[in-house]
């Protein structure tokens, strides 16, 4: 799977702007490293200088360079933090501290093809973002990725959990607070991202019939998202559960649902709208401004069904060589990716920013980075873990791309700027 390579604004051909070129420079690298100076900590990793000669690469260059195709290398320096040093990692994704004897993986990095994925700097994101807010939209993979967001940050900000000020459902709806940057980080729980309704006549349960209103976006998101400057969108793996699909009201069709006489529209098919409604929803309003990341999906590694002992026990990644992305993960990644590009069409009309945080293919090749077993959640007791990620493990690797993304968006901005002066 390949991603538009990173194009940094250049002048024209031929036009000699030495004074902008350096202006720019200079920009970059108060951004980058002035922040630096103002704290007294010792990073867990190196981190790489900047390179400002990338400022001159042509594009051509620039095209060779897709943070997202690439593989997974030994990094035996290990994590950016600790169950110890992140006291907010929750038992849900706490591995070691429930048994998991192996660390392998924990220690591999991903490794771009042909250019480098800069470490995770958590000052210089904390200044990107200070006084902004960023809000995580979706089901629980997505809010493990705040968490592991939380742990990033922890070794040089505090932060103060006040979901309880937001909402009563505390566990699905997270709200945290970085009062030294003016900087909100929330959760909002939304795993079909349209209005849903229970449907099943035997009660809800784990794979239960439910009601999904595919042009109706779900208001527990969408009636808040209109002041967040970032929001990271992503669902997955509740779209394999049987469901009946409404359009303007009316039953259009269903997916695994027990009636012969309505039209088995299929899995992708209610995946796609919802996306599409969801994009849609957010060029339609008017105080929008945000940044809008798509987080593709995420696939899980169960070894057999997930409710009839499924499990995930390999220690080490797999290869690009070893293992291929199997078709209906393809077919998911495709299905966001063609929504994605319609919502980037209109939002360049706009004004709105869209960009492809692309982890489908990439975790596919992590069947080691799982609970498992080790991990603890009251919601499930019984069934192993194959969909959520360890933490610390390879879900911190999608922070490093949603940093290089925000970086990639400023540099933009201010060349943007810069050649218009």
């Amino acid at each position: 799977m390949k991603f538009h390579a990173v194009e940094l604004p250049l002048p024209p051909n031929g036009m000699k702007s030495p004074n902008r070129l350096f202006f720019l420079a200079l920009t970059l690298f108060l951004l980058t490293l002035v922040p630096l100076c103002l704290w007294n900590w010792g990073p867990p990793l190196t981190f790489p200088k900047i390179d400002i000669s990338g400022l001159r690469k042509s594009k051509e260059q620039g095209k060779k360079c897709d943070i997202f195709t690439g593989q997974w290398v030994p990094h035996p320096e290990g994590p950016y933090y600790t169950t110890n040093t992140c006291r907010l990692i929750i038992d849900e994704y706490n591995c070691i501290k429930f048994g998991r004897a192996d660390t392998e993986f924990m220690k591999w990095r991903w490794k771009p093809e042909g250019c480098e994925l800069p470490y995770f700097d958590a000052v210089q994101f904390l200044e990107l973002v200070r006084g902004k807010s960023m809000a995580f939209v979706g089901d629980s993979v997505g809010r493990n990725q705040m968490h592991s967001l939380l742990c990033l940050l922890a070794k040089v900000a505090t932060t103060e959990d006040t979901s309880h000020k937001y909402s009563t459902d505390t566990e699905h709806f997270q709200h945290w607070y970085y009062a030294d940057y003016n900087f909100s980080l929330v959760a909002l729980w939304s795993p079909y991202l349209v209005k849903t309704k229970e449907a099943d006549p035997n009660g809800y349960s784990n794979d239960s019939l439910m009601n999904l209103y595919l042009d109706e976006a779900d208001e527990e998101w969408a009636g808040q998202i209109e002041s967040y400057n970032y929001v990271i969108i992503s669902v997955g793996q509740w779209f394999f559960r049987p469901m009946y699909y409404y359009e303007k009201g009316k039953l259009v069709g269903c997916f695994r649902c027990p009636e012969n006489n309505i039209t088995n529209l299929g899995k992708y098919y209610g995946y796609k709208m919802a996306f599409r409604t969801a994009f849609r929803t957010l060029l339609s309003l008017k105080s929008y401004k945000g940044v809008t990341f798509l987080r593709t999906f995420s696939p899980a590694h169960f070894d057999a069904a997930w409710n009839k002992g499924g499990d995930c026990v390999r220690t080490t990644p797999y290869t690009s060589q070893d293992e291929k992305l199997q078709d209906f993960q393809r077919e998911f990644y495709l299905t966001q990716a063609e929504e994605l590009r319609a919502a980037e069409e209109e939002g360049r009309r706009r004004g709105l920013k869209f960009g492809l945080l692309n982890t489908t293919e990439i975790m596919w090749l992590r069947p080691d980075g799982h609970p498992s077993h080790f991990g603890r959640s009251h919601r499930n007791v019984t069934t192993n873990d194959c969909v959520h990620w360890c933490l610390p493990g390879p879900i911190d690797t999608w922070n490093e791309f949603l940093l290089y993304l925000m970086k990639r968006e400023v540099l933009t901005k201010l060349g943007g700027k810069l050649m218009q002066n």
